[in-house]
């Protein structure tokens, strides 16, 4: 299983300008996770200090035990060897091919012999579906198949751990959709930790299973993917939406004055090219191609969510509860409109009892079962979700 990541406290700032201050979170192992945000918020920099290329000024980031902000170059250099890291363009040298291209982790870090090299780097280009593709050179293939590429190079040295940064750079919308069912299809492999870092809506409502959001130099919220989908959270909100209406601006936030005008102009029925639907709600998850073994980590996920559901808004309650398939409904004991308002009474049980106004019981939660289901009880520390609320922001 990949690798669990600790993040306590983590401050990082060029010069006088704070980029993002006291993020806090957990990426469950195993697990894909997506780090949203408009344009500048600091989301590629988070990925450069999670790996060590760039220095927070304060907190920690703990893997496998290991503190990278405070610890040793040389232990440093060997906690490196768990990531695999996809740049925005691939980043692949252009004088070499595919299969070169692919193998330079190998000859540099490994003692490996050639036909090992060339084992395992046709074993990762058959995964990211470009077997017979290696003798080409990065200019003669498409900007799909140059990611592809750039992720079979992040995968032979088999890493816990998996960095994406911005995977729709730079492709159609069809090729994004491509890119992002080979994330989920490796991870179902592999069992590696993902992170990617997005802002494409439709990415991040559908592949990941723990979505974050960083604006204002702050983590917004991070947590399983059907908490932020039904968040009310304004934010998260506007961005899940893509609307001008919101706290984002252009230059990341507006001022009241702005956002009273927008408001004005929307309730004239003026159009800013925002959609009128609200999107919120858990909409299926992508899910693995037909051959591959089904995601132990999203099995995990459902686990950890079932066992927080009855600390969720009755919305969030619901519409978890929707989403999943009836055997799952069975499997945790619960089923759709099990939520019934205050003071409503049902048809032959009469009131609700107390603990059932507004929020699910927890004895009546997250039954979950002790055998057949791959996770069990959630780990310790596995699941951290952080709402803004009403904190300052800079």
């Amino acid at each position: 299983m990949g690798a669990e990541v600790v993040i306590e406290g983590l401050t990082k700032s060029f010069g006088k300008q704070a980029i993002w201050r006291d993020v806090t979170l957990t990426l469950p192992p195993g697990e894909v996770s997506a780090m949203l945000g408009p344009s500048g918020t600091g989301k590629s920099v988070f990925l450069k200090s999670m790996i060590g290329l760039l220095k927070p000024e304060r907190g920690r980031c703990v893997i496998n035990g290991v503190d990278i902000v405070t610890c040793s170059e040389h232990k440093l250099y060997e906690i490196r060897k768990l990531f695999g890291v996809l740049f925005q363009d691939g980043a692949l040298f252009g004088s070499m091919n595919l299969f070169d291209n692919v193998a330079f982790p190998l000859r540099e870090h490994t003692k490996k012999s050639e036909t090992e090299v060339r084992q395992i780097v046709l074993e990762k280009l058959e995964m990211t579906g470009l077997a017979g593709a290696e003798k080409k050179l990065p200019g003669e293939i498409s900007g799909g198949m140059r990611k592809r590429a750039g992720l079979a190079r992040a995968l032979v040295l088999d890493p816990q751990i998996i960095l994406v940064d911005e995977p729709d750079s730079g492709l159609d919308p069809v090729r994004t959709t491509y890119i992002s069912q080979l994330f989920l299809d490796v991870n179902a492999q592999i069992d590696a930790t993902f992170l990617i870092v997005t802002h494409n809506i439709n990415l991040a409502r559908t592949v990941p299973d723990n979505l974050g959001m960083l604006f204002r130099k702050e983590l917004v919220m991070f947590g399983p993917r059907e908490v932020l989908l039904t968040s009310d959270e304004p934010v998260v909100e506007q961005f899940l939406n893509g609307r001008k209406r919101g706290p984002i601006g252009m230059s990341e936030e507006k001022d009241s004055a702005t956002m009273a005008r927008e408001e004005a102009e929307a309730a004239a029925g003026v159009a800013d090219g925002s959609i009128d639907e609200d999107v919120r709600g858990v909409v299926p998850q992508m899910q693995v191609s037909p051959g591959v073994p089904a995601r132990t980590g999203e099995r995990r996920r459902k686990d950890r969510v079932m066992k927080i559901l009855h600390t969720l808004p009755p919305a969030a309650q619901e519409g978890i509860i929707e989403s999943l398939s009836p055997e799952e409904q069975q499997r945790y004991g619960v089923h759709p409109h099990m939520l019934v308002p205050a003071g409503t009474r049902g048809p032959d049980t009469g009131s609700m009892p107390s603990h059932h106004q507004g929020q699910l019981p927890a004895d009546q939660v997250a039954q979950l079962p002790g055998n057949g289901w791959d996770g069990g009880q959630p780990r310790q520390g596995s699941h951290r979700m952080r709402p803004r609320g009403d904190q300052e922001s800079g």
